[in-house]
């Protein structure tokens, strides 16, 4: 996995990120983003567009987001292979997290 969608998406799912991708490996949960472990090219197109610095290189990934490394390739495993085909659940562990508040 080349880039991983951390906590910061979580209630925010800005977009952008989706919009720069070229190979169209970011999905969209309910509450947050994740990147196709598979999909990933490592071109890093995704990370500089993200306004809450929510995407890392899996290799930097802050370690208190580590379980997104998992929880991504659990979401998408058996969807099928493009975003288009639509949403995916979100991991439990990210449904279980507290709702961010509205910016003010």
């Amino acid at each position: 996995m080349a880039y991983v969608i951390g906590t910061n998406c979580v209630d925010v799912k800005d977009r952008a990120c989706i919009d720069e991708c070229p190979v169209d490996c970011i999905y969209e949960g309910d509450r947050m983003l994740y990147i196709h472990p598979g999909d990933c090219v490592d071109c890093g197109a995704c990370e500089p567009v993200c306004p809450v610095q929510a995407i890392y290189p899996a290799d930097s990934l802050p370690a208190e987001w580590q379980w997104h490394l998992t929880a991504a390739a659990e979401v998408l495993s058996g969807h099928p292979d493009e975003p288009s085909a639509g949403p995916v659940p979100d991991h439990r562990d990210v449904t279980l997290l507290p709702p961010k508040p509205d910016p003010v």
